[in-house]
């Protein structure tokens, strides 16, 4: 710890100990001046890059010699908290910034130099390329997620705050990218086995809500079976038995989930639903009663989807809306396979 003052920087005079507003203070007996002691303010500079890497600077100078920091340094006079910010990350990793946002504020006490005020801005590269400057070894990018031992606790707090700041729009993207790239990550998957895929873990952030689907297949299926024996689209079910009609719309929810989450291959739900097709052929019921009645349960999963959904925040829209394409994906070729069902079954085929 840095000791106290012991003389006062106005006229010189030893200075006594007394106890001013609960604290024990530095105080001129001659002229009254009080030395306060504040915190030194240390600014510091987080930028990420598009790989949600860290620039972090190797320390060349005591304290902590060696270790990784983010750019930092302490603010001078005549300049703002923010504009020191800039200034040490273009002294320290030779780039020109722009500041994002105050991403955090946080006490630490050194050894070194006593108590201080570490302010960090997220920042982004406006010019230059990272190299080693003043007061740096070395510089590096780092995943934010696993970053090298950092030298300062306030680091390890800016980035876990980063984190947390970024976390739903990164899961977002990622989610995203995902689902565009669905085919090649449902085919992949069935290749692999149960435990491995598994340990894979939840690869969209609507596999939630498909779990959900799949464990209230039973319900979701009673309101279809309601409305399908009433509406106008389809009279013809109203006169089949409402158990077989229940049990196919439970299996279909069920392979919907796990089809979704690539437990079931594209050819099971070809065979489920080429029979479906031949078997309402077969019972008389017109195509387009086949193709309303798939609609009609599309519609069903997507109200009882969106029913769940808390609509507070982005990720919660993401996830249903998500879903909802994940939907329109699966009955789109459910409605195919029935239709070749039926067309299969007609008379001389």
């Amino acid at each position: 710890m840095i000791a106290p003052p012991r003389f006062c920087a106005r006229c010189g005079a030893p200075l006594t100990t007394q106890e001013l507003a609960d604290r024990p203070r530095e105080v001129c007996p001659r002229c009254g001046t009080v030395h306060y002691r504040n915190p030194l303010p240390v600014a510091s500079a987080l930028v990420l890059d598009d790989e949600r890497r860290v620039l972090l600077v190797r320390r060349a100078r005591e304290p902590h010699a060696g270790a990784w920091c983010l750019p930092m340094g302490f603010a001078e006079l005549g300049e703002t908290i923010a504009d020191a910010a800039l200034r040490e990350l273009e002294e320290e990793a030779g780039v020109r910034g722009r500041v994002l946002r105050l991403l955090d504020a946080d006490s630490q006490e050194s050894d070194f130099y006593g108590d201080l005020l570490v302010v960090t801005f997220e920042m982004e590269i406006e010019a230059g390329e990272p190299c080693a400057g003043d007061d740096a070894a070395e510089v590096g990018w780092f995943p934010i997620a696993a970053p090298p031992p950092l030298a300062f606790p306030s680091n390890e707090r800016a980035l876990i705050r980063c984190r947390r700041l970024h976390g739903e729009a990164w899961a977002i993207q990622d989610s995203f990218e995902e689902l565009h790239d669905g085919d090649r990550l449902h085919s992949t998957r069935q290749g692999l086995a149960p435990e491995v895929r598994q340990g894979l873990g939840q690869a969209l952030l609507s596999d939630a809500l498909v779990t959900l689907v799949r464990e209230q297949a039973p319900r979701i299926a009673g309101l279809w079976l309601q409305e399908i024996r009433t509406t106008a689209s389809t009279p013809h079910y109203a006169a089949m038995r409402p158990e077989d009609l229940l049990g196919r719309a439970s299996t279909a929810l069920t392979q919907f989930g796990r089809w979704l989450q690539s437990d079931q291959n594209n050819e099971e739900i070809r065979d489920f639903y080429l029979a479906i097709g031949r078997e309402r052929r077969a019972a008389g019921v017109p195509l387009h009663e086949v193709l309303s009645s798939l609609s009609l349960l599309r519609k069903h999963v997507w109200t009882f989807a969106r029913g769940q959904g808390i609509w507070r925040r982005p990720i919660d829209v993401y996830r249903v809306l998500e879903l909802d394409r994940r939907i329109a994906l699966f009955f789109d070729r459910a409605a195919y396979h029935a239709a070749r069902g039926w067309e299969e079954g007609a008379p001389g085929e």
